[in-house]
């Protein structure tokens, strides 16, 4: 089985890749029977020159390796025929605007393995940059709210090394009582929570948050019994709300009366009540002054953000009273977050995090058989057409959808 390290050929460029020389050397080491070559890129965060050093072979052309590994996209006309690929594709929630990425796939006849459909029998998820993005968007969001009121300036992410760099930042600047809270309890949330633990910003629990007042920094932590209702009264059942969501109201407002940064790291389902709406923004209860909006859903739950954000301009203002864009240090804006590619700031780090989990969840899979139903249940298409499990997107593939 020969494998190839694809170049990054997204715009923006994409400085992450799948392995590192020292996490393909572990490769070799654990699977001897493993060829890998690694395909030449001026942008990757690890130069070409290391990956010889650690002897392997760099190349402009991976046609002869039998498996692709990238991270983002692979525009269309740099797709090998008859190959399996691994990237995020992002088709499997039929997203319109890579629709013709999977016909490509199909047409040429690739096996396509999204990172996303990469689950163990219980269909969690193994490998992800989740971590990276709570990493970096909650560093992002203390730094926006430094900027907004101008007491402190911390140089942007990608200016930085790794993530203790980040920690190292963040513990310089004397912030005031401010409070936090933090939504989620995923990979997204716990990234999030490790660079507030690192700074070390106590946490309290929901009760103390909402009733006390402190005279230094502190953040909670919530999930979705903390900020949904049920419209009936009737005590909050999780397994109801993920079957009936709605059937449910956000009550996120009690937070917004207390809380000056709201970094959201939840995931979404669809049919799940608004978290943020725009009436608890433009309420005159709100105190909420920066949205780190991790999780970035473009008209979602969160009613400010009303666009991504790029790395080069990260930060947007929100005018809640007209619900418009205007700029971040308008005197009434909210200062909007929303980077929806936070690892990429974090390249060294989440290249090697990402790594780890591929080695560990799916590289086995190519050498025991399949052992665990790994590549059977990730693999979207195969022979020339969607596989059954992804028949849901044969519409969407159709052009229908």
């Amino acid at each position: 089985m020969k494998f190839g390290l694809i170049k990054e050929r997204k715009t923006p460029p994409d400085r992450r890749v799948v392995f590192s020389p020292s996490e393909l050397l572990e490769v070799k080491e654990q699977f001897p029977n493993a060829e890998i070559k690694v395909e030449a890129s001026d942008i990757r965060v690890f130069s070409d020159s290391e990956y010889i050093e650690n002897g392997f072979e760099i190349s402009e052309n991976v046609e002869d390796c039998d498996v692709l590994i990238g991270v983002k996209e692979v525009p269309v006309d740099a797709l090998i025929p008859n190959k399996k690929y691994f990237f995020f594709s992002h088709t499997i929630k039929k997203q319109a605007y890579n629709r013709n990425l999977l016909k490509a796939c199909v047409d040429k006849n690739i096996e396509l393995y999204d990172h996303e459909t990469i689950v163990n029998e219980n269909n969690t998820r193994l490998i992800g940059f989740g971590r990276y993005a709570g990493i970096v968007g909650a560093y992002n969001g203390i730094r926006s709210f430094g900027l907004k009121f101008d007491i402190f300036n911390l140089p942007k992410a990608e200016t930085l090394t790794n993530q203790q760099a980040l920690i190292t930042q963040l513990k310089k600047p004397f912030l005031p009582p401010i409070k936090i809270v933090l939504s989620g309890k995923g990979k997204v949330a716990l990234g999030a929570k490790e660079m507030l633990d690192g700074m070390k910003m106590k946490e309290v629990s929901v009760e103390d948050f909402l009733s006390k007042t402190y005279t230094y920094p502190v953040f909670t932590m919530i999930d979705i019994q903390d900020y949904n209702i049920h419209k009936e009264g009737l005590a909050f059942d999780k397994k109801d709300f993920y079957t009936n969501p709605q059937n449910y109201n956000s009550n996120f407002e009690r937070f917004t009366e207390v809380a000056d940064i709201f970094i959201a790291g939840h995931f979404y389902g669809n049919g799940a009540p608004i978290i943020l709406s725009r009436e608890m923004l433009a309420s005159p209860k709100n105190k909420i002054k920066v949205v780190a909006d991790i999780s970035c859903d473009i008209n979602g739950p969160i009613a400010s953000t009303l666009r991504a954000s790029t790395i080069a301009e990260p930060n947007y203002g929100y005018l809640p009273s007209e619900h418009k864009e205007v700029d971040m240090y308008h005197p009434s804006a909210i200062v909007v977050m929303a980077v929806d590619n936070l690892p990429c700031e974090l390249p060294k780090d989440a290249s090697e995090g990402f790594g780890e989990m591929f080695l560990q969840h799916v590289i086995p899979a190519f050498f025991n058989d399949d052992a665990n139903g790994i590549l059977a249940r990730a693999k979207i298409t195969g022979d020339g057409k969607l596989t059954p499990r992804f028949a849901y997107l044969q519409s969407y593939l159709d052009g229908n959808q």
